[in-house]
């Protein structure tokens, strides 16, 4: 008895080095990505397809493995870059800018994080669609690219963007979450284009949108609705993300991406701007943002 409880912890002992082994040398790697050129990245995986044409005849599974050090890479890259913006202006923000710098730099950490199971769920739903409905992997692989598109330009993005492009890119990521919810998710965005051109801080949207299904129609059995729209209110713009989903608890304290959103209205627009969420009489949850309404002149052909 004593000799088999010695063999057990030893072998519990095997499985945890490996396992740590096996942490260390994913981050390591997720390392490599992050700091690896975009060019030398290209030589790797041309020289993986001339090997597995060549040698192996494995073709699928290489070119899995290039979508997904892609996918990684997108993800490693920008979450390195928020991580370094975020350690120079906290280390270089002096007594009058503080404030403003570290708000700052913790909202580019949050856009720059495409979530990572967002990412690789995508990537695995159209891998199992390639079998099974090749036209729908190909319109979800068109709208991952026009999410992408649309979203690692307001990573590099300082202050504010367009409404029209925060549409844009709302509109490719709710095509995708369409497709793996399918019937649990219907949509319905009433934005007028003479908004489009407005002013409206990068990120925000997505944020309360990603929160609306998270926390309002993922929970629900037979998923709902997301409602967006937009209007003007004298000189204030006002974007409403409407959910009929299992509601919200008015007593609980806000998660990180709205608390990110609330600091970053308060220093950008001090008390001009504000964060509403409540619950409508018929239920669910609407997060309202309210700016000052300035249409950007020089954006005329924004989306």
């Amino acid at each position: 008895m004593k000799r088999t409880k010695l063999a057990t912890a030893g072998l519990l002992d095997i499985v945890r080095e490996v396992g740590e082994t096996a942490v260390s040398v994913w981050w390591h790697f997720f390392d490599w990505l992050a700091q690896v050129e975009w060019r030398k990245l290209l030589i790797i995986w041309l020289l993986f397809l001339i090997l597995s044409a060549s040698l192996f005849h494995i073709n699928e599974q290489i070119w899995g493995f290039v979508l997904a050090s892609f996918g990684l890479k997108v993800l490693a890259g920008g979450k390195r870059k928020a991580e370094l913006e975020a350690r120079n202006a906290e280390t270089h923000a002096d007594e009058e800018s503080i404030e403003r710098r570290v708000v700052e730099a913790r909202m580019a950490a949050l856009q720059a994080q495409v979530e990572p199971h967002f990412l690789f769920n995508t990537l695995a739903l159209i891998g199992q669609l390639i079998e099974t409905d090749p036209p729908q992997a190909a319109r979800i692989h068109q709208n991952l690219i026009d999410y992408l598109r649309a979203t690692l330009p307001q990573m590099r993005a300082k202050g504010t963007g367009t409404l029209g492009r925060q549409i844009e890119m709302s509109r490719a990521y709710l095509a995708i979450m369409q497709a793996r919810m399918r019937a649990r998710l219907a949509v319905s965005i009433d934005v007028p284009a003479e908004m489009l051109s407005a002013t409206f801080p990068v990120m925000m949207l997505q944020i309360l949108i990603e929160n609306a299904i998270k926390h309002g129609l993922e929970p629900k059995i037979d998923g709902g609705r997301i409602d967006i729209r937009a209007a003007v209110d004298g000189q204030m713009l006002q974007v409403d993300v409407i959910d009929d989903g299992v509601g919200f608890n008015p007593f609980s304290s806000d998660g990180l991406g709205l608390a990110n959103v609330r600091e970053r209205l308060r220093i950008q627009y001090g008390n001009r701007a504000q964060l509403v969420i409540e619950a409508p009489l018929n239920g669910g949850t609407r997060a309202s943002i309210r700016v000052p309404y300035a249409p950007d002149i020089f954006a005329g052909s924004a989306k």
